[in-house]
């Protein structure tokens, strides 16, 4: 069970994520300091830690829209939250997956900031309304990516499999 941090709506751009600005800052270590800098409040409560692993970014939809920036999603792996969405931009689907950022689509999600989430292998519980939601499921190949950790983990993993 996880707590919601920040509830958002819909079309929520990888430049309010991560802003454009910041760009010339592309290493995964160094770009956490910079996750929704522009809501001042909320990016010094994640540079003071005040959230513990696992906390939860709710999303309307088309979450991650605009650019094609991976460090939208570094920036929030940073910080080893989630991201739970009503749908998310394709590109930044593939760039959560592929850089291990746990993202879940859930079509019908309601949450507040301070809810409490269940993430199950195909639902989504609102403890606090006591909703659950369906999740659109990830093909195999891509939640195992993104279970891994990202895709450099998973290709490291079967490679030292086979040896």
């Amino acid at each position: 069970m996880a707590k919601v941090i920040l509830s958002l709506g819909n079309d929520i751009s990888t430049d309010d994520i991560y802003p454009g600005r910041f760009m010339a800052t592309v290493l995964p270590t160094e770009t956490p300091q910079f996750a929704f800098f522009d809501r001042t409040d909320f990016n010094a409560r994640l540079k003071a830690r005040e959230f513990p692993a696992g906390a939860i970014i709710v999303g309307g939809e088309n979450f991650g829209c605009g650019s094609s920036r991976e460090q939208a999603c570094s920036t929030l792996k940073g910080y080893e939250v989630a991201v739970v969405a009503r749908s998310l931009a394709r590109i930044f689907l593939q760039n959560s997956i592929n850089l291990g950022l746990k993202v879940v689509i859930c079509p019908g999600i309601e949450a507040a900031e301070g809810d409490e989430l269940e993430i199950t292998a195909d639902k989504v519980l609102n403890r606090t309304s006591g909703k659950l939601y369906d999740q659109v499921q990830l093909p195999a190949a891509r939640k195992g990516i993104m279970d891994a950790g990202g895709l450099i983990p998973y290709t490291r993993g079967r490679l030292m499999a086979k040896a």
